[in-house]
């Protein structure tokens, strides 16, 4: 066989690889997707938020703390101002969100918050916020101590580590301890594009407390939201390009085994938990590629599951 004809086969191969990847690429954003748009009579918009909220946690009493402005590396943001962390009592009627002052050694004009979660210590009743932040597209966590009183953060210490690489989500277990979901592998921009073409499930879940940091699931294509039961014995994490919640039960040794995928038919983002009954609330994005191109004119839309 003669170079020319190797060279062609190799050009047709190619061609084939990337039609099916692209193929395969449109099944895991979901843009073949067409949205009908329902009218609900029961919602209505809260003003006070200038730009939109990422993340809810709620509280057992009904107070909300949302995380607001977030700047995600390759997707369109129509502000430099830095993020904020609102409250909202989802009990009463005249449901007006406060913004949270941060006090202490923080850098407040580089704040980037993503993933939020709530922990309150079972011994003095002291609320811990934990914020995954993203100054200058870096990937850290920080821990606040919430001081209801004075309406604000006041800002105890940010954790950095090497697993920690690209936390998308967080649910937090204990004072300084938490699960962390990471939606990338790679830390490139470039190579990140390569993950999602290629199918790579490389994703992962990370244990941190302070005497341990250890890998305690993997598998994912993108690990986005994740959060806990009731009873603390499962975890629920988001494969958001799958399109499933993945269920995973909590070990002596903080590693997770395996239980079940759920199929949700979304992109699924965020989860939230009802403490109450157990159900989960999860925020969606119905059509991917309508998403990361966000056009106004266009509206991706969303839809909870």
């Amino acid at each position: 066989m003669g170079k020319l004809a190797v060279l062609s086969l190799a050009v047709v191969a190619l061609a084939v690889l990337i039609g099916e990847r692209l193929n395969s690429l449109r099944h895991t954003s979901l843009s073949y997707r067409e949205l009908t748009q329902n009218y609900l009579p029961n919602c209505h918009l809260i003003d006070g938020i200038d730009f939109g909220a990422e993340d809810i946690t709620i509280r057992e009493d009904g107070l909300a703390f949302l995380s607001t402005g977030l700047k995600y590396p390759g997707l369109p943001f129509y502000t430099d101002d830095p993020g904020k962390i609102y409250t909202l009592n989802l009990l009463d009627s005249e449901l007006k969100i406060k913004a949270l002052s941060i006090k202490g050694q923080f850098d407040k004009d580089s704040f980037n918050p993503h993933g939020i979660s709530i922990y309150t210590d079972d011994k003095d009743g002291a609320i811990y916020v934990f914020v995954v932040n993203h100054p200058q597209d870096k990937s850290q966590v920080e821990i606040f101590r919430f001081v209801e009183k004075e309406n604000s953060l006041q800002h105890i210490k940010t954790i950095k580590h090497e697993l920690l690489h690209s936390v998308n989500d967080i649910v937090a277990v204990g004072a300084e301890s938490f699960y962390a979901s990471n939606d990338h592998y790679f830390t490139n921009d470039i190579l990140k594009l390569v993950e999602p073409f290629l199918s790579l499930p490389w994703c992962d879940i990370v244990y941190y407390s302070p005497e341990t940091v250890q890998v305690v699931a993997g598998g994912f294509l993108s690990a986005n939201g994740i959060n806990i039961s009731p009873n603390k014995r499962h975890l629920y994490v988001s494969d958001i390009l799958k399109h499933t919640i993945v269920v995973l039960e909590i070990q002596k040794n903080t590693v997770l085994s395996h239980v079940k995928e759920v199929d949700v038919g979304s992109l699924c983002d965020n989860i939230e938990v009802d403490r109450k009954s157990g159900d989960l609330w999860m925020g969606c994005h119905p059509n991917g590629l309508k998403c990361v191109f966000h056009d106004p004119n266009d509206p991706p839309g969303s839809e909870k599951s």
